[in-house]
This record gives C-alpha cells, sequence and structure tokens, in this order.
C-alpha cells in the first residue's frame, strides 16, 4: 500500500541564481549500473564524491534537538540521500537517449516474464519490445506461452501457431538476436505454460504423469468380486474405527478367473483395487499445442526424455543453438503443481521403494491414498507419518535424479543454466535448491519470509551465486499495481535472501479479441475477474519512469549477490520442504527484531562438501550456532534420519555450539538413542525445554550476533567479499499482510576489517557518500532511519568517503497554487486537462479527472531571498513521480521516500513534479465489465509538500 510521509532521499541539483522551478519528470533517465570489483562497488562510469569536481552529497534529514545524543545526531546522515554528484549528471530523455545510441540495461537488473499469446506474434514487435525493456534497463525476459485472458485460447491457432512451431521458433529467433544486440538475455521455459509438458504424448505412454485410481468397498464375512485386469493390486484392510485400518490386518489378494473372493473374520472390512492411469493434466490455459500437450512424468526419465526429445524436434533449430549460447539465459520450469484426483504415481515407485528403504510398498497403500491432496486412511500405530514421509522421500529422490538433474545436464550442454521453482510437493527444495543452478521462489505463493530462507540457505551452503523470485504477482492486481507496492514487496523479500527479481510480467502488445489498452495474460482471468498482475510495459503511464525502478533493482541485486552470504544461526529441518508458511517461530518473533540472522539446513544440504565446521563455525554462512528442534511438520516429533544425528553429533565435536529444544528421551527410531546421549554430553551442547530458552543458551555458549539494535521491524542481509562488507537493511515485514511502522535507531554491524569505512550506495541514483559513524574493534555503530518497506545498501571498505553534514534553518509547507496538466491515456489516444489546485487532492477528487489515468504535471513557483538548499519533501505520491527545477530534471528519487534536494537560486525558483499513475481508473470505464468492481485509486501528490531549508 503507498505510505505516507516517506523518509527522505536526497539527490542534488546545482541550483542558478534567481527563480528555480523543480519538476518531477517522465522521461527516461540514464542511470549508472553498479560495476563489483575487488574492494568496493561502483556505478559505472561513476568515480564517486570527490573525484569528479562536483560537490559532494549531503543526507542529513534532521534538525539536530536540544541536547540530543551526537551519535544520533552524527550518524542520522548515514542513510539518507544520493550525492550532489549525481545531479550534476545530464539526464537524458530517451528520444535525446537514442539519438546518441540506445540506452543499455543494467548488468545485475531484473528480469520480466513476458506474456505471449504463444506464436501469434510478429517478429518485428518481438525486436521492439526487447527494445523497450533494454531501454528501461531491465537485464532480460522470460518468455512465457500463457494466455488465460483468452477464453479456450481457440482464436490462437495452436496448430499454426502455437508453442513450438515455425512462427513461434520465428519469433523465438528474432528475441534471441534483437537480445544478443542489446545486451540482455532470454530464457525459456521447457514447454507450453506449466507444468512442463510437451506435445507427441498421450496420458497412457509412459513419458506422461500417472495416477494412482483406487476404490473401496465395505464388507462383512466375506465378498466376491469381479477385477478388471487393469487392476494393479487388490489389497483388504480392517477397520478399526473411523478411517483407522488395523496394519496387521492388510493383505494383497491375487484375483483368480477376473474376480477376487476373500472371507474374513469379524469386524468391518475394506476391499481395495488400485489401477495406473495417465493423469491426463494438461498444462495451464490450454491449448497450446496440436496435438495437444500433456504434463510429463516428473519422476521418470521416460518423462525428462519427452522433454529433451520434444525442444530437438521442435524447438532447436542451428540458428537457435547458436544464439542461445550468445543471448540465452535460463532453461526454466515453473512450481510443481502436478494436479490429479487421485493419488500421485510413477509405475516404478514399488521397485524404487523397496530398493531405497527396504520395505515393501504393497502393505502401506491404504495410508498413501491421498486424492486430490487429502489422505484417507491411517494405521493405528505410530508408522502412519513414517511411511507417508518415506514415501515422499522416495519421490523426491525420483524428482531430482530422473528430472532436475538430467534437465540441468540438457540445459548446460545448451550453454543455459537450469532456473526452477522446487516446490508444490512435499519433495526436499533443500536439496532441489542445491542441484539447480538457480533456484527461484515466488512472491504471491511463499507465506513468509523463512520460505525464502529455506532455498537462500541451500544456495549459500551449495556455493551457488541467485535465489530468484517470481515477483510482484497479486490477486485482483491488473492494471492497479503500484511500483510503491511492488518496491514494498521486494524490499522484504530481499531480506529473505532473495537477490534477483522476475517481475510478474511484461505482456506482448496484442492478441486476438484483447481490448484496450492490449493483451494481457491474466486479465480478465479465465474469462472473467480482474485478474493478476501485471502487464508492464509502455502502456502503463509509469513505464515512463521505469529506467529509475530499474536502477533501483539493479544496484540492490548486484549488493545482494556480492561475495557470499552470512547468518547467525542455522536451524536444522528433518524436510526440507518450503513454500509451507512453517519456519522458525523464535526467530521471527525475538531473534530477527534485535539483529539475530538465520539459515536452515537438512540432511541434504549438511552432506554437501562446504558443509564443514571450522574455528567453530560452519559453511560459507560461517553459522555460529545449530539448533534443533522436534519435526515442525509432524507435531514436533522427537526423530530425524540416523545420518542427519551422525552430522550433528560430527559438528559438534568439532566445536559447532548446538542448542537442542525438548525433551528427546523418546526419540526414534532406536538406533538414534545413543547417538541424542552423545549429543547432549558435549561441552558446546545446551538443552532447553523449549524454544524460550534459546536466548540463555546462546549466552552461556558465548555466541552473540553479527547485528545488534533495540527491537525493532529492521531486518538485516551481510555479504562478505574478502575484507570487505556489504549490508542490506530493510524496514521490512515477515509476512505481506503485516503492518509496519517507520522505524529511526542506532544499529550496530559487524566488519571482517577493523579499519574499514561504512559507506551508503544510493539504490536509486548510484551515488555514494560516507556516513557518521562510531567504530569498537570489528563493530560499527550508525544511525537507521526507514519507512515502511524502505531498504539501504551499505558497504565497509578501506576507501573514505567524504560524510556530509548539514543545518536545518527552517521548515515551511508548500503553499501555493498548483498548476496541473494531465495527460488523459485513453483507447482513442490522450486528451488534455488543466487544473488549478489551492489545494492538493486526489484526482478522484476532481470531477474532471475522476476517471483519468495518465501523467500529471503539477507546477508551482517559490521565491528565494538569497540563493539557498532545501529538501522538499513531497509527502504522498501516488505512483511514481520526477521533479525538475526550473526546467532541469533531477535524479531519480525513491518512490518510497520522494524527496528532492534543491539549490534554489535568487528570485522565482519553478517546481514541476511529474506523477504517473495506473490504468485502473480509465479501465473501469472502458472495461467496466472487468474493472467496474474495483473501487478508484486515489492519484496524484497528495502531500502534504515542505520545504526543509538548510545550509
Amino acid at each position: 500500500m503507498d505510505r505516507p510521509r516517506p523518509y527522505t532521499v536526497d539527490v542534488t541539483s546545482a541550483l542558478k541564481p534567481g527563480v528555480n522551478t523543480i519538476s518531477v519528470g517522465v522521461t527516461k533517465t540514464l542511470t549508472n549500473t553498479l560495476a563489483n570489483s575487488r574492494n568496493k562497488i561502483l556505478p559505472s562510469g561513476w568515480a564517486g564524491p570527490g573525484r569528479t569536481g562536483h560537490p559532494a552529497p549531503a543526507s542529513s534529514h534532521h534538525r539536530d534537538p536540544p541536547g540530543e545524543d551526537p551519535m544520533k545526531r552524527r550518524s542520522v546522515l548515514a542513510l539518507g540521500a544520493a550525492g550532489a554528484a549525481a545531479a550534476a549528471l545530464p539526464w537524458p530523455s530517451a528520444a535525446a537517449a537514442h539519438q546518441a545510441g540506445a540506452l543499455k540495461p543494467f548488468e545485475a537488473g531484473a528480469k520480466f516474464r513476458w506474456w505471449w499469446p504463444h506464436g501469434l506474434v510478429d517478429p518485428v514487435e518481438i525486436a521492439r519490445e526487447i527494445d523497450q525493456i533494454a531501454d528501461a534497463g531491465f537485464a532480460g525476459m522470460e518468455i512465457q506461452d500463457v494466455h488465460h485472458s483468452i477464453r479456450g485460447g481457440v482464436d490462437l491457432d495452436p496448430a499454426g501457431h502455437g508453442w513450438g512451431t515455425r512462427p513461434w521458433r520465428d519469433a523465438v529467433e528474432a528475441a534471441l538476436r534483437q537480445a544478443r544486440k542489446r545486451g540482455v538475455t532470454i530464457d525459456l521455459a521447457v514447454g507450453p505454460s506449466w507444468p512442463a509438458a510437451v506435445p507427441g504424448i498421450t496420458p497412457e505412454s509412459p513419458a506422461a504423469a500417472k495416477e494412482l485410481v483406487h476404490t473401496v468397498t465395505p464388507f462383512t464375512g466375506g465378498i466376491t468380486a469381479p477385477v478388471d485386469t487393469s487392476v494393479f493390486a487388490v489389497q483388504i484392510a480392517r477397520l478399526v474405527s473411523g478411517t483407522t485400518l488395523d496394519p496387521a490386518s492388510v493383505q494383497t489378494i491375487t484375483p483368480v478367473g477376473g474376480q477376487v473372493q476373500v472371507t474374513v473374520g469379524e469386524g468391518n472390512w475394506l476391499l481395495f483395487t488400485y489401477t495406473v492411469r495417465g493423469s491426463g493434466q494438461e498444462p495451464e490455459g490450454g491449448p497450446h499445442t496440436d496435438p495437444d500437450s500433456y504434463v510429463v512424468d516428473h519422476f521418470s526419465r521416460a518423462g525428462t526424455t519427452a522433454i529433451i526429445d520434444a525442444w530437438n524436434e521442435l524447438v532447436l533449430t542451428r540458428s537457435i543453438r547458436t544464439l542461445l549460447r550468445d543471448a540465452g539465459g535460463d532453461l526454466f520450469e515453473d512450481s510443481l503443481e502436478l494436479e490429479t484426483d487421485w493419488t500421485l504415481w510413477t509405475p516404478d515407485m514399488p521397485a524404487e521403494f523397496a530398493k531405497r528403504t527396504g520395505t515393501d510398498l504393497l502393505p502401506l497403500l491404504p495410508i498413501l491414498l491421498n486424492p486430490k491432496g487429502k489422505y484417507l486412511y491411517s494405521f493405528a500405530a505410530d508408522p502412519t507419518n513414517h511411511a507417508r514421509d518415506a514415501f515422499n522421500q522416495v519421490l523426491s529422490d525420483l524428482y531430482h535424479e530422473n528430472h532436475l538433474i538430467p534437465l540441468r545436464d540438457f540445459a548446460h550442454s545448451l550453454g543455459l543454466k537450469l532456473r526452477a521453482q522446487p516446490y508444490g510437493l512435499s519433495t526436499d527444495a533443500i536439496r532441489s535448491a542445491t542441484l539447480l543452478d538457480v533456484a527461484e521462489s515466488e512472491s504471491l505463493g511463499f507465506k513468509n519470509l523463512d520460505d525464502y530462507r529455506v532455498l537462500a540457505a541451500a544456495r549459500d551452503m551449495a556455493g551457488k551465486k541467485v535465489l530468484s523470485c517470481e515477483a510482484a504477482a497479486y490477486a485482483n492486481g491488473a492494471y492497479s499495481t503500484t511500483w510503491n507496492k511492488v518496491l514494498q514487496t521486494m524490499g522484504s523479500v530481499f531480506a529473505g535472501g532473495v537477490n534477483q527479481a522476475v517481475l510478474h510480467g511484461f505482456a506482448y502488445k496484442d492478441a486476438p479479441g484483447a481490448a484496450w489498452p492490449g493483451f494481457a495474460a491474466f486479465s480478465p482471468y479465465n474469462g472473467n475477474g480482474i485478474g493478476y498482475a501485471e502487464a508492464w510495459g509502455p502502456r502503463q503511464p509509469t513505464w515512463r519512469h521505469a529506467r529509475d525502478v530499474s536502477g533501483w533493482f539493479a544496484r540492490t541485486q548486484e549488493v545482494l549477490q556480492t561475495g557470499t552470504a552470512r547468518a547467525d544461526l542455522v536451524f536444522f529441518r528433518q524436510k526440507g520442504w518450503t513454500a509451507t508458511g512453517i519456519g522458525a517461530p523464535w526467530a521471527t518473533n525475538d531473534g530477527i527484531p534485535i539483529g539475530w540472522t538465520h539459515g536452515f539446513a537438512d540432511e541434504a544440504s549438511l552432506s554437501l562438501p562446504a558443509a564443514k565446521v571450522r574455528d567453530g563455525r560452519l559453511g560459507p554462512p560461517r553459522y555460529k550456532a545449530m539448533i534443533l528442534d522436534g519435526d515442525a511438520f509432524r507435531g514436533k516429533d522427537h526423530t530425524l534420519s540416523v545420518r542427519g544425528a551422525q552430522q550433528l553429533l560430527s559438528f559438534a565435536r568439532k566445536g559447532l555450539p548446538t542448542i537442542v529444544i525438548g525433551n528427546w528421551s523418546d526419540v526414534h527410531p532406536a538406533e538414534l538413542q545413543p547417538l541424542l546421549q552423545q549429543l547432549l554430553a558435549l561441552p558446546v551442547v545446551r538443552n532447553v525445554a523449549d524454544q524460550t530458552g534459546i536466548p540463555a543458551a546462546l549466552e552461556e555458549l558465548g555466541v552473540k550476533r553479527d547485528v545488534e539494535y533495540a527491537r525493532s521491524s529492521l531486518m538485516t542481509v551481510r555479504r562478505v567479499d574478502g575484507d570487505d562488507d556489504y549490508y542490506y537493511l530493510a524496514n521490512a515485514r515477515h509476512a505481506e499482510n503485516r503492518v509496519i511502522p517507520a522505524i529511526d535507531h542506532d544499529v550496530w554491524l559487524t566488519t571482517e576489517s577493523r579499519s574499514s569505512v561504512p559507506v551508503v550506495i544510493n539504490a536509486w541514483t548510484g551515488a555514494r557518500e560516507g556516513i557518521a559513524h562510531e567504530r569498537d574493534g570489528h563493530r560499527v555503530r550508525l544511525r537507521v532511519a526507514l519507512q515502511p518497506g524502505q531498504s539501504r545498501l551499505i558497504a565497509f571498505e578501506r576507501r573514505r568517503v567524504p560524510v556530509p553534514s548539514r543545518t536545518f534553518t527552517d521548515v515551511a509547507p508548500v503553499t501555493t497554487p498548483w498548476e496541473l496538466e494531465v495527460e488523459d491515456w485513453q483507447p482513442s489516444g490522450v486528451t488534455k486537462h488543466q487544473v488549478t489546485l489551492t489545494e492538493l487532492v486526489p484526482w478522484s477528487a476532481i470531477p474532471e479527472l475522476a476517471d483519468v489515468s495518465g501523467i500529471g504535471r503539477y507546477r508551482t513557483t517559490i521565491t528565494a531571498a538569497s540563493p539557498t538548499t532545501a529538501l522538499l519533501d513531497l509527502g504522498k505520491v501516488v505512483d511514481t513521480c520526477r521533479v525538475r527545477l526550473n526546467g532541469r530534471r533531477l535524479p531519480p528519487i525513491d518512490v518510497l521516500a520522494p524527496v528532492a534536494d534543491l539549490r534554489l537560486r535568487r528570485g522565482v525558483n519553478t517546481i514541476e513534479v511529474e506523477v504517473a499513475t495506473t490504468l485502473l481508473n480509465r479501465l473501469r470505464t472502458t472495461s467496466p465489465s472487468v474493472f467496474g468492481i474495483a473501487a478508484r485509486q486515489a492519484y496524484g501528490l497528495l502531500g502534504p509538500v515542505t520545504l526543509r531549508y538548510y545550509r
């Protein structure tokens, strides 16, 4: 949501004598990308303050109150703003930039999912859209054949233009050629839409997804029943009560002459029959191909082979193979949304289960029946959950061995990386993330930040670089999603360990039946409903400011991809599941709010070569302590694998502090008893009754956190590169629906070097400035002030950067009238409105603007008696904005903290604030059947606008 009274971020511009005009513009800017060097991160082509001849930047935002702590007064400069030098650079419009040469994308920038109505696209338009993305500063596109907004997809001609057809390949080739030219990358999905599916197989093909269909017939005394020849197995079991079965009663019956005949003792009995068949699942939003595509078996080699064969036959022309090596990025697979009305299955499951567990699967079948994700029966004894866990673990192993690894190898053969969302089923996502080149999460499907940390910790232990996120998909958010909301979401997601955003999404220009403003993959959604965000691109008024936003993403991601991650604590997981919302409650409620950081590990990640203890620290994240609790997914059951127990014992023996939560005297299986006793007897191990005992145990063990502050909503990520430290600080929320306040307090940060100096990297401009701080050995104290969702980048390096300083002399509201000129975007084109405002109100409160979406330019003048400097605080703005002073556009300003730094000339100064909106308010009138249910958004410069004069 849009927040009032954002924290200031300074962008300084040289002011002339006399009248100065401030404007917020919408033309594209030439921003600077971060260049990563051994000892520092700098904007590309940017020497930094003190090396360009421009004035040093200033960053304080507060008058010093009487009696204020001098540390607070000094360090409040720390996290404020961009440097003055940034403002001295030219900021050309897109047109001017093209005259001098096309704008370049940011190397570490965010990507877009690129929605295509499969091959019904024009290669010329495809190249044009690549230019639009590159000019806006984004780093790449992920081609997705998705068209839920077109009912049935029949108008898209899957036979002539579907996935894998000649027109589709021509468009892919055009995209790759233009991407190579513009320096962006193209990612391709493994098949049309999701889950992974290909044409050329039928539901009964060995490569197609399978399900276990069952029947249940109650009987007493005995039963004679016909059995079809397709039946895989027939069983009987006695009901104890309700849906509880006696495990000793389960018997597998062999049919004779096409029927079974059984006589039993007393009690209520059930006759089960099981048949294996194709699930018939098709990819989302079809049809995409002719013949139809069917989802492959993700647990068999046959399924993966079918994908590779389809690529070799339908996708990989000689030119596409060559272009993939030049401009290809990732081979991408979406989450494991394998759906069936019955029980998910793979034909080799009985043999694989026996081989991997040493147990016959058949006697367990009744308690494994799981139609639509709901278990039907359980045993009247403990093994129920353990049998289900064993079944899921075998599925997980088959998914890794038969699907992820061969698909990864195939991607590598093409010069691509494999990026995938390894969740959606009860599979070990931690192990998946260690195998993938790039694991991906999603901001819509993940329930809290610990869902991200599960994958981030696996990435770090495996020595991988990137954790991606399918970012900013919101239900009913189509054409109403603001960048303000996106940045608040991603500010928190990055705090969970993500360091790459794949934004959802950029829509191809048009498709059959699409209404203004063009094709949008999810709006309307399946023929009705507003649908999911978003259809970014030039159709959106806010696209005028997209390069400002892309710069923020690129600089933030560059820092978060630098060096290696560090964290304080690691929580052991009996299962590597994620997207569950189940995390570490103590860390969420008590640890993070005072500075503790953490990750998660399971048996798979602790088996990696890097999972070694050195100097009492574990792995590349240098975890300082391991925490073991009962199985969070099984009611805190005191169990773990024997191998997992051996790992924990080995780590503790090598000096890793370990905290065991709860009474494990009932630990099982029995082989764990002596291992747990040995673990608990070690001097570096503490046993506490519950999670409230964690702080005292950490204190006893001498474990201290890297970051320390008074309780707040601040969250941190630390990256270390040699002797240099990089911190991402965010005023973040653990879950999307939480409300958080602004923060302003001191923070202690730990550094590798005892002499490095903190520097703020402005994520919006790339400018750098020093921070007032206090050092105590390896710890540095500074001040942090952040609005909800806002973040800061701090680098610790040896090169000193000047610390700016300013004294505020006066604060004055801007009460002069504003002249407002509005570009009204409509299907017929753009019309203009002129309004004079004596007070700032939303467009929805102005009759002639109530249903208008577009670009608004607010102009006013202020008079300065002499040349002076001031911060222009815009208050609340919906959505993005740019500022001009006396016709000169200022550098980008923080969407979550719209404050510009001005140098006013003597006399009259003109200020212009350009505001860009979503399209919702206009679509309410042009497409009322879809968008009429939505309330108008409050657009515009809403204020209050103030000037804070300083010297």
